[in-house]
């Protein structure tokens, strides 16, 4: 049964008035036969490990050692991490009568996944200045991308995602929690566990309003002025060149647009659980589908592989 009590049996602590734990609700909605959910959300979980992996294992193939790649290697990585945030609990969810969660395990769980999710987008970012350069600047391609401005390109990116969502969660964990401690999500969303908070949370909503916007607005504008000027620069360029530059770039198109939906407003929690899924899910199937560098080389590592075995 899924209500709360205050009582120190219950929670877990000596104080009457502060909760040890949370439950996470979850997909406890979808009825006695949770086992459907629980493969294809462990189906897709294992796609997204093996897919990633791939991509980063084939990206240690000498012959791929351009930015591009050097830069999809840490979209991969952040892919998997960001999953594993999520999935796993999810999953062990499916197998109990109650999906609980420590008060500190919650808040580590939100602040990972907001700062994985924003990490995601920062490198996309990044992604796309690549492009720019490439595209923009072929001739000083080389000289621009050293491996240098590539690290801090990703040092900068992981730092920009550490630091915006930590005052969020560092305002929600000073907030005082005392029942109910049902989580109606699948797992410790901000939002969610807002709720649950026995205090004002105004100054929480501004908080959050401001550094969500904050982390959708300044990767959304250097993405768009990246392509802005991608623009401008093939309308000077012949038809065979713009089919060059588009191929390039639909790649990264197709994660940015997708990896949008990620920002979408409250949503109900089975369609949440596909927007956390889809971006990681596609991301190694559409790079290795627009890229024919990429498609070598995983053949050439499967055929290593297989020798190997």
């Amino acid at each position: 049964m899924l209500t709360s009590h205050r009582s120190s049996s219950v929670n877990g602590t000596s104080d009457p008035d502060s909760v040890s734990f949370f439950i996470l609700q979850g997909l406890s909605s979808l009825g006695d036969r949770p086992m459907i959910p629980f493969v294809i959300l462990l189906l897709g979980y294992v796609i997204i490990l093996g897919g990633n992996s791939m991509i980063i294992f084939t990206l240690t193939d000498p012959k791929l050692h351009s930015p591009m790649y050097f830069f999809l290697c840490h979209l991969s990585f952040v892919d998997i991490v960001y999953t594993t945030t999520t999935i796993p609990k999810m999953l062990a969810g499916f197998l109990s009568d109650v999906s609980i969660i420590s008060v500190p395990g919650c808040f580590l769980q939100m602040h990972f996944f907001m700062q994985l999710n924003c990490t995601g987008h920062a490198i996309l970012t990044v992604m796309a200045y690549d492009r720019y350069v490439a595209i923009c600047h072929p001739l000083h391609y080389t000289s621009i991308m050293t491996r240098r401005v590539q690290t801090l390109l990703i040092a900068g990116a992981w730092g920009f995602s550490t630091f915006c969502p930590l005052p969020v969660t560092t305002i929600a964990l000073l907030r005082p929690y005392c029942g109910p401690n049902v989580v109606k999500h699948g797992w410790c969303d901000f939002s969610s566990v807002r709720r649950l908070a026995c205090a004002d949370t105004s100054v929480d909503n501004i908080v959050s309003l401001f550094f969500a916007a904050l982390s959708l607005l300044i990767p959304g504008v250097l993405i768009l002025t990246s392509y802005v000027l991608i623009g401008i620069s093939l309308s000077r360029m012949g038809a065979g060149q713009r089919l060059k530059a588009f191929r390039t770039c639909a790649a990264h198109l197709t994660v940015v647009s997708i990896s949008v939906t990620n920002f979408s407003p409250e949503v109900r929690i089975i369609v949440a659980v596909l927007y956390a899924a889809l971006t990681p899910f596609l991301n190694p199937v559409i790079y290795s589908l627009r890229n024919k560098e990429l498609q070598e080389s995983i053949r050439r590592t499967l055929v290593r592989f297989r020798f190997f075995l």
